[in-house]
């Protein structure tokens, strides 16, 4: 975009005006366009050209054109990975120690990125980049993810000129909330109508380019395009889960050999690399029965054929740059976020909100698939496979996303770029971190971090360019060191050495043991050799306690989610904040509220004062979640109804024993915990109990569940309306009371409950 300085004279009028202009060279012409593509929990082994056999075609092109390298690292997991990845920083530097919904407002755990950390937007814009994400953000607390915001978290407040994508951590890709600039919007056809969210998103990155290619050719863009593939819910059109009927039959011992010999042939990883155990909580694949086969199966045929498809809005993505002739002066930069995930637990999901543990048995999740075998990732379904296909996609290493032995951190990267790459399909082995990648991409354009952007001083860098990579292969590694956190797990890299905990079955950070890797000699990560080398292990101890001071990793969280049911429970009460109440008065639009409630798991009481002229006036009062889980008040039939959909199994419901009058009434919710995983729920009309429930299981991932007044926005709840199933009364005034951690007594409760 050129641009020019007037250097005439003024006059008087225009005709004694002196037309002079002296033309500013742009500082970004002539360089080349950036473009990062980041998978969403996708393993190291899991796309093509890193040894499966799942069809990539347009992502192994990449592969071919440019460089695969197989010692690239994360944070193993998806909003830290990013904060580093977009500034060059430590995540926890730069304030995102694990995902957004952590945060705790310390340094390390703050809602959002620092400003102090600019992005490589916020970078490139100083040197008059366009600059535009499309996809997943997923560094903004809910809390901040309101209509009114504020934004300077949002994508447009860090940097980028154009947005369309959604905020949160995960998302139903046939039924999304999508957010444009700084607006919410409703996607633009229903899934019926074959609408899917990652063929809207390069949709819309197409667009985006197209559009500033046409006004602006010699201005140079950069695109980050994150997809929520291949994150839960694995959603795919079913003729592309249908090409893989049958593929994983064999099942995950077998084909983890396969997968690994493969991965050898490609030169993918080194030849005396070794293949490490099937992990410790994955059963063995004979062991399961046949149904158990069987659903194991079509959740990996799903996998399957939900990354052939993003493979295939990719490959349309490279096919438009090329038509424009873009793709040879563009630096493509495509990564995974983590390692592949063991959230599905043992037998895999038919509703990922089910559970994060991988101990605990979920059996009736299976008997869910084999129910709808033949719909299994369509949008009535909310899928994720089983642990046993998470180890068979982090080939050859150990553990899982969260984990920071390899199978957590060590991920795919390609970098396409062919103005500087001569060695096209070329394998790169040097140690390089998720923090190293923007200053490649300023090292590349020859441009420096400014000191100061948008008026706030800046702090360097953390990441060096690998820049020097793409000269060869036998180049030795100028990374050195560098520690990982992640959910209490730690690990510390230092010169082809590795000291890594698993703390994720600990409840005391004294428990933890250091394992020992010579990962120079031992690729894999397979023999421990913390005995044989008591010294190194205490050295590389304290090189992580020092690193960890130096980029603000203090204090450790509770740890992880996804050990068990027990670790589950005992740290989500964890979560659990005081006393809060939300009160708004004249409710007039639907409204969503910023914060993540825990609504459908512990003590509350909804109270609503609403106003109807006719019987013939309802709908939702105050939704919590979708058709996957969640609960819902409102009015149906001239009656007060409450539901607790716990995960599609089962609609606790409550219909008031009398009509509701016209005019103005007094509703209530009344839900009073049992235990942690049971409760009592009583509805109220004007001070009266019109019905209960108990509920037996609670769901447990309230706090991402979204909570909105007067409709239910995304998909429905319960069975008996369909979205948005606005309320057409008033709401004159509701309160949600919820009840302050830890209230176990009946003294408490009760006057928690009594009303003024």
């Amino acid at each position: 975009m050129s641009k020019q300085k007037f250097v005439g004279t003024i006059g008087k009028t225009l005709k004694d005006t002196d037309f002079r202009f002296e033309e500013i060279e742009s500082k970004s012409e002539g360089k080349p366009n950036v473009i990062y593509i980041v998978l969403d929990d996708v393993g190291f082994a899991q796309l093509g050209c890193y040894g499966s056999d799942i069809k990539t075609p347009n992502i192994d092109r990449l592969a071919s054109g440019g460089l695969r390298y197989n010692n690239f690292h994360t944070t193993a997991i998806c909003s830290a990975t990013r904060a580093s990845l977009l500034t060059g920083a430590n995540h926890h530097s730069a304030g995102i120690s694990a995902i957004v919904e952590s945060a705790t407002g310390l340094p390390n755990g703050q809602e959002l990125i620092k400003p102090e950390y600019a992005t490589i937007a916020e970078v490139l814009r100083e040197y008059d980049y366009h600059t535009i994400a499309i996809g997943k953000w997923h560094l903004t607390d809910k809390r901040f993810r309101t209509a009114a915001g504020p934004f300077d978290g949002w994508p447009l407040g860090k940097g980028f000129d154009n947005y369309y994508g959604f905020l949160d951590a995960a998302i139903d890709q046939w039924n999304p909330v999508l957010t444009r600039d700084n607006s919410r919007v409703t996607q633009p056809k229903k899934a019926s109508e074959g609408y899917h969210l990652t063929e809207d998103l390069t949709d819309n990155a197409i667009r985006y380019v197209y559009q500033h290619h046409n006004a602006y050719p010699k201005q140079p863009f950069f695109l980050y395009l994150a997809y929520g593939a291949m994150h839960a819910p694995m959603h795919a059109p079913k003729e592309y889960i249908d090409r893989y009927r049958g593929a994983f039959d064999q099942g995950w011992d077998v084909l983890r050999e396969k997968w690994f010999a493969r991965q050898k042939k490609l030169g993918v990883i080194p030849q005396d690399a070794e293949l490490t155990e099937r992990n410790e909580v994955v059963p063995a694949w004979d062991s399961l029965s046949e149904d158990e086969k069987k659903v194991q199966a079509r959740l990996m045929e799903v996998f399957a054929g939900f990354l052939e498809h993003t493979d295939a809005q990719i490959g349309r993505l490279l096919d438009y740059l090329e038509e424009a002739h873009i793709l040879e002066n563009t630096m493509i930069v495509l990564l995974s976020d983590n390692g592949a995930s063991a959230e599905g637990g043992l037998n895999g999901h038919y509703n990922h909100y089910t559970s994060v543990d991988i101990v605990e048995d979920y059996s009736r999740e299976a008997a869910d698939v084999l129910k709808h075998y033949e719909t299994v990732g369509d949008e009535y379904s909310s899928p994720h496979y089983g642990i046993g296909w998470a180890n068979l996609g982090n080939v050859p290493f150990q553990w899982y996303k969260t984990w920071v032995h390899e199978g957590g951190i060590k991920d795919p990267l390609i970098i396409y770029y062919p103005g500087r790459i001569k060695d096209k399909g070329g394998i790169r082995n040097q140690f390089h971190h998720v923090t190293d990648i923007s200053p490649t991409v300023l090292d590349v354009l020859g441009f420096e971090k400014p000191a100061i952007v948008k008026g706030v001083p800046q702090q360097p860098m953390h990441g060096i360019s690998l820049a020097y990579t793409f000269e060869g292969p036998d180049i030795p590694s100028r990374k050195h060191v560098q520690y990982f956190e992640m959910v209490g797990n730690r690990s510390i890299y230092k010169n082809g050495w590795k000291a890594v905990t698993n703390h994720a079955f600990k409840s005391s950070y004294e428990d933890d043991v250091w394992e020992l890797y010579h990962t120079e000699k031992d690729y894999s990560e397979k023999y421990n050799v913390a005995a044989e080398y008591p010294e190194k292990v205490k050295e590389l101890e304290e090189t992580w306690i020092a690193e960890a001071g130096r980029y603000g990793v203090y204090p450790l969280g509770p740890g992880s989610l996804i050990a068990s049911k027990e670790a589950t429970a005992e740290i989500t009460i964890q979560e659990l904040v005081p006393e809060k109440v939300y009160t708004y008065e004249n409710v007039r639009y639907p409204f969503e509220i910023p914060e993540g409630l825990l609504i459908a798991r512990t003590s509350h009481r909804i109270l609503a004062d609403i106003e109807r002229q006719s019987p013939k006036e309802e709908g939702v009062i105050l939704a919590n979640g979708d058709r996957f889980g969640g609960s819902v008040l409102y009015v149906k039939d001239n009656h007060l109804k409450y539901v607790y959909n716990h995960l599609q199994s089962e609609y606790y419901e409550i219909v008031s024993d009398v009509e509701l009058p016209v005019g103005r009434n007094r509703v209530e919710v009344v839900f009073k915990n049992l235990s942690f995983w049971e409760a009592e729920v009583f509805l109220k009309l004007n001070g009266a109990v019109v019905g209960t429930a108990k509920i037996t299981e609670l769901n447990k991932f309230a706090s991402l569940m979204c909570t909105t007044l007067k409709a239910n926005p995304q998909t429905a709840i319960a069975i008996d309306y369909e979205i948005p199933f606005e309320f057409t009364g008033k709401i004159l005034h509701l309160e949600i009371r919820m009840a302050p951690a830890g209230m176990t007594t009946e003294e408490m409760l009760e006057a928690f409950f009594r009303q003024d």
